[in-house]
C-alpha cells in the first residue's frame, strides 16, 4: 500500500524514499501524454520551421499593433507571489507591450489604487480585478462595492467608461449581460482544468522533479501541451454576438504558481516548498543529484533549485490579444477594446503580428469590430505572416475555407463574420488565430 501524499509532505524522510513511494502510483493520459521528449522535439522543429517561413507584414489600416496580455495576477493576489519586475521582464521577452492585471480583491489592498499602473520599461500596465465572474477594468475604486447582481456590477463599471469581460465562461454559460464589453474566448486555466492526469502529476512535486529535465529543455512546448480548441467558449461567443457585439479576448490567467522550490536550510538539510513558498517536507540534500554544485555561491536560506511549468514568460508567450491602437496609452487600449479592434493569437507557435481581417465595400474598408449595413459588393479579406488554413464563419457556422497567406471571400448576405487561422504543428492541425467579428446588418 502506498504512503499518502499528505503523510509524505509532513514527513522528514529523504527525497529518494518519497520518490520510490509515489512514482508507481502515477497515472498517465490526456495532456500528460504530450510530455514526451520525441513529441516535444517534433513540436520545437515545427515552430522553428514556421519561424523561417514567416514574413513581416506592415499594417495598412493606420493603427499601431500592440501585443497585450489580459488576466494576469501578481503578488497582490492570494495565489501568486510574482513581482512586477518578473512580470515586466517576461513581457519584454515575449514582445508584450500591454499587461492588464486582474488581481483577486482583498481587504488589505485596493486593486485600483494600489495596483500596477503606467508605463514601465516600455510596457503599459493597467490595473484590474477578477471579481464576481468578470475581468473588471474600472476607472475608479470598487473598494466596498457590493453589487446585487452581475448585471449591476457591469453597469457600474461601464457607466463610468470602464470595461468588463465575462471570465471563465465555462462556469456561467447562461449569462447574458446587457452592454458588457465582451468575454474570454480562450482561458489557459480553463484549458488546463480539463487535463486531469496532467494536473495530478504537476501538483506532485516528486513527479515535477521527474519532468524537470523535459521542462527545462522544452519549457514552451511543455506549457503548450495543455492547448485544446475552445469549442464551448466559441459556441457561446457566436450565440452572444448574434444578439450584441462582444469583444473576444484571450485570458492568460498567469500566476506562476505551478511548480516547486528546493531551499537549503542548514548543513545537508533542505526543504521542499510549493510555488507559493509553503513548506511541504524536510529533506536530506545528499539524496539530491548534484547537490554540491547547486549550493555553490549560495547560503542557507537560499533556494538552490526551482521548477515552474507556468513561468510568466511561458504563460505570456502562449497566447495574447493583439490590439490595433491609435497610440500606446490606457485610453487608447480602452477605446480599442470597446471597438472590438483586436484578435487572439497563440504566439507560441509563431508571431501573428501583421494579421488582418477586414471587409470592403465599394468605397469603404471595415476593420474588425465594425458594424455596418450590408451593401454589394461585399468582400471579406484575411492576411497573415504565414500560409495557413483559413475558416470563415458566419453566425457561428463555417461557410468557406481556403489555404495560403491571404484569402478573399465574397459575401452575399448580412451576418456576423469571423475567421480562424490554423497551422500544422508536429503533424497536428492547431488553432493559431481567432479574429474578432465584423457585424454586417441587414439592408434597410
Amino acid at each position: 500500500m502506498l504512503i499518502s501524499l499528505t503523510t509524505l509532505f509532513r514527513s522528514k524522510v529523504p527525497l529518494a524514499c518519497c520518490l520510490l513511494a509515489i512514482i508507481p502510483g502515477l497515472a498517465f493520459g490526456d495532456g500528460l501524454e504530450k510530455l514526451k521528449a520525441e513529441r516535444l522535439e517534433a513540436v520545437r522543429l515545427s515552430v522553428e520551421s514556421l519561424r523561417k517561413q514567416r514574413v513581416e507584414i506592415p499594417r495598412t489600416d493606420g493603427y499601431q499593433e500592440h501585443r497585450a496580455n489580459l488576466h494576469v495576477h501578481s503578488h497582490w493576489s492570494h495565489d501568486s507571489v510574482g513581482t512586477i519586475e518578473e512580470i515586466v521582464a517576461a513581457a519584454k521577452q515575449t514582445g508584450t507591450t500591454v499587461v492588464m492585471f486582474t488581481e483577486h480583491p482583498a481587504d488589505h489592498y485596493d486593486f485600483f489604487v494600489d495596483g500596477h499602473r503606467g508605463l514601465r520599461d516600455g510596457v503599459l500596465l493597467i490595473p484590474g480585478a477578477e471579481m464576481n465572474g468578470f475581468l473588471a477594468y474600472p476607472t475608479f475604486s470598487l473598494r466596498g462595492v457590493t453589487p446585487k447582481s452581475p448585471q449591476e456590477l457591469s453597469d457600474l463599471i461601464l457607466g463610468r467608461d470602464g470595461q468588463a469581460f465575462v471570465s471563465h465562461p465555462e462556469e456561467r454559460m447562461d449569462w447574458e449581460i446587457q452592454g458588457v464589453t465582451g468575454m474570454e474566448i480562450y482561458n489557459t486555466h480553463a484549458d488546463f482544468k480539463d487535463e486531469k492526469n496532467m494536473i495530478s502529476a504537476l501538483k506532485n512535486p516528486f513527479r515535477m522533479i521527474q519532468l524537470s529535465e523535459l521542462i527545462r529543455k522544452y519549457p514552451q512546448e511543455c506549457f503548450a501541451a495543455l492547448q485544446n480548441y475552445p469549442a464551448d467558449y466559441l459556441k457561446r461567443w457566436d450565440e452572444l454576438c448574434l444578439k450584441a457585439p462582444h469583444t473576444g479576448v484571450s485570458a492568460n490567467d498567469a500566476h506562476q504558481n505551478v511548480g516547486f522550490v528546493i531551499r537549503w536550510t542548514e548543513g545537508e538539510k533542505g526543504q521542499l516548498e510549493d510555488a507559493l513558498g509553503e513548506k511541504l517536507i524536510e529533506m536530506d540534500l545528499a539524496f539530491l543529484p548534484d547537490s554540491e554544485n547547486l549550493r555553490k555561491g549560495k547560503k542557507p536560506g537560499d533556494p538552490i533549485f526551482s521548477m515552474y511549468l507556468d513561468r510568466y514568460e511561458n504563460s505570456l508567450r502562449h497566447v495574447a490579444t493583439h490590439m490595433m491602437l491609435k497610440e500606446h496609452s490606457e485610453p487608447s487600449v480602452r477605446e480599442c477594446l470597446e471597438a472590438g479592434r483586436a484578435f487572439v493569437a497563440f504566439d507560441w507557435m509563431a508571431d501573428a503580428t501583421g494579421f488582418d481581417f477586414f471587409a470592403t465595400t465599394k468605397t469603404t474598408r471595415h476593420t474588425m469590430g465594425s458594424d455596418f449595413e450590408f451593401a454589394e459588393p461585399l468582400q471579406l479579406q484575411v492576411t497573415a505572416p504565414l500560409p495557413v488554413h483559413w475558416k470563415l464563419f458566419r453566425n457561428g457556422t463555417v461557410v468557406a475555407e481556403s489555404d495560403g497567406r491571404e484569402a478573399s471571400f465574397a459575401a452575399n448576405s448580412d451576418g456576423v463574420y469571423r475567421c480562424e487561422g490554423w497551422l500544422e504543428i508536429a503533424g497536428e492541425p492547431m488553432l493559431w488565430i481567432l479574429s474578432n467579428p465584423i457585424y454586417v446588418r441587414p439592408k434597410m
